[in-house]
């Protein structure tokens, strides 16, 4: 396996990946997959992290930031996404670590995500790096 950056190139395999959350009813809260152009600008320049296996993407994350005041720069959104045939198979942790890994070394000191009650695989995923706040 390998990481890439996620790129105009490679960003129709994520959108692939993507649309299956979104088929999941439980992964995101949006409705659709976004074009490159919106997900681009709406994700930070640093940690769009791709794993890939024999050319083909198996899952990936990125930050979104929080808030556009200053005090909040260090404090960032996870999305994280696995393909389905790959989920439960260990993706999603090595690319969490990945991400924590990268992201403090670009200055980011919290790391957050709003997952579903239902999302049971997202939340042990979570649970093995960060701490659980803010629960209802």
């Amino acid at each position: 396996m390998e990481f890439n950056t996620i790129t105009d190139k490679n960003f129709s395999q994520a959108k692939e990946i993507y649309s299956q959350g979104l088929a999941t009813n439980s992964a995101t809260f949006q409705n659709d997959s976004p074009q490159w152009e919106e997900w681009d600008s709406s994700h930070l320049p640093f940690c769009r992290i791709s794993i890939f296996q024999d050319g083909i993407m198996k899952g990936w994350t990125a930050l979104t930031p929080v808030s556009g005041r200053c005090a909040y720069a260090g404090v960032a959104e996870v999305s994280i996404y696995i393909a389905e045939d790959q989920r439960g198979k260990g993706i999603g942790s090595i690319l969490l670590k990945e991400l924590i890994s990268q992201s403090e070394k670009h200055g980011i000191w919290t790391l957050q995500s709003s997952i579903f009650s239902e999302n049971l695989g997202s939340i042990k995923l979570h649970e093995m790096r960060i701490q659980a706040c803010g629960i209802s």
